[in-house]
């Protein structure tokens, strides 16, 4: 599969080398379970975790920004500095690589213009703040992005920022990290790098495919 070959291209290393990239690194993700998730989190409330069981702990994500464009291509969990010997697309229960025809993924739609990285877990207290959001303010609610998400990614004059950490609820661990989706709207695949004992390495979501010379 030679998207495959250009992920690994980029990111076999623990840097990525490409002139059409800037990278930053952004903070870390709690991940309470190691079940993870990778969703639209202002219109899929109950997207299913994936299919990998994954570390647990605090590990270090990295936003990797076309530069022509400045919008975010690439975001990055680094679970290990161990090397990496095979590189496949991320799935859930019930998704088989082999049922794809040419070109197509599995992965998850957005309408609003942003993704996110968050466990199972955390997934369940963002629906539940919302719920208690809902009930408080009645006919005032003006949803969870408003209520919620807004307030991380603009500021008093209004700058943006394409991505951020939030934390549904202070009393239990667990955070999301939520990042503009390149150009928006759009259905994006997830990569997962395995080492030689197939644990999981890092994981990918691609929003704008940058393709690699060889």
């Amino acid at each position: 599969m030679k998207h495959l070959e250009n992920i690994a291209k980029l990111f076999n290393k623990d840097f990525v080398e490409s002139p059409l990239l800037e990278t930053f690194e952004v903070g870390k993700i709690e991940l309470p379970t190691g079940k993870l998730v990778a969703s639209d989190p202002l219109t899929t409330g109950e997207m299913p975790a994936f299919e990998t069981a994954f570390p647990i702990g605090e590990f270090p994500v990295f936003v990797h920004k076309e530069r022509d464009s400045n919008c975010v291509a690439y975001a990055e969990i680094v679970f290990s500095d161990r090397e990496i010997s095979e590189w496949k697309l991320a799935t859930r229960s019930g998704e088989h690589p082999k049922d794809l025809q040419e070109g197509e993924i599995f992965g998850y739609p957005v309408e609003s213009g942003m993704g996110c990285f968050m466990d199972l877990e955390t997934q369940t207290e963002l629906n539940h703040l919302e719920k208690r959001l809902f009930h408080r303010k009645g006919d005032d609610f003006m949803g969870i992005y408003e209520e919620f998400f807004h307030q991380h990614f603009f500021d008093e004059n209004g700058a943006i920022d394409q991505f951020a950490f939030l934390k549904p609820n202070d009393e239990k661990p667990g955070n999301i990290i939520a990042f503009e989706t390149g150009y928006g709207e759009g259905f994006y695949a997830s990569y997962i790098g395995l080492d030689p004992n197939n644990s999981p390495v890092k994981i990918i979501s691609e929003f704008i495919e940058v393709e690699v010379e060889n």
